[in-house]
């Protein structure tokens, strides 16, 4: 097994084997990124494509230091802006209003969630709630950045967070009482 600094250098001189040791290293840590930001696990195939087609566009600039997986994570992350901004500008954009931001980790009702549970509440959620979730709780953008990218404002993505995160409640509290229904009882005999 190759490590990073072989494993590029080879990539780059397009050595047998290694762009496919590459895809099998990286490829199920880069295609949980894109099922964070994708509808469904076709969309997510397609992203993963397209990022790696990136991917090995741009490896002959690595420049081998810092964390070569977080480089190929950047890469992602932007390939799924990237998609995202090509299905705005069809028209998938949402109806923005200003909220205030919360402080998402400290919430009680994602307690009990299984992480399979939160990644398919999250791709239930409206496009632009979707990827400003993700960019801020999953890959820790702040709101300014965040707008940067997206040419949105930072009160937009604020809002745009609080929605997605009022949104995720509403799920996981109905997810939680189908799965428990005697703690809608209890709650209603308090």
């Amino acid at each position: 097994m190759l490590n990073e600094k072989q494993l590029v250098e080879q990539c780059i001189s397009n050595s047998d084997g290694a762009l496919d040791e590459l895809y099998l290293r990286y490829a199920p840590i880069l295609f949980g990124i894109c099922l964070r930001y994708t509808r469904n696990q076709e969309e997510a195939e397609d992203l993963l494509h397209d990022g790696f087609i990136r991917i090995l566009d741009q490896l002959k600039f690595f420049r081998q230091e810092g964390s070569f997986e977080g480089w190929l994570r950047r890469i992602m992350v932007t390939s799924a802006i990237n998609h995202y901004r090509k299905n705005k500008q069809r028209g998938m954009d949402q109806e923005l209003t200003e909220y205030r931001l919360n402080n998402w980790s400290s919430d009680p009702v994602m307690d009990d969630l299984s992480m399979n549970e939160l990644l398919e509440a999250i791709r239930e959620l409206p496009e632009g709630y979707q990827m400003v979730f993700n960019l801020h709780v999953m890959d820790g953008y702040k709101h300014r950045e965040i707008g940067e990218m997206l040419d949105i404002s930072e009160s937009t993505s604020k809002s745009q967070f609080m929605k997605a995160r009022l949104a995720l409640q509403q799920k996981i509290i109905g997810m939680n009482r189908e799965a428990r229904p005697e703690i809608e009882k209890s709650k209603t005999i308090i």
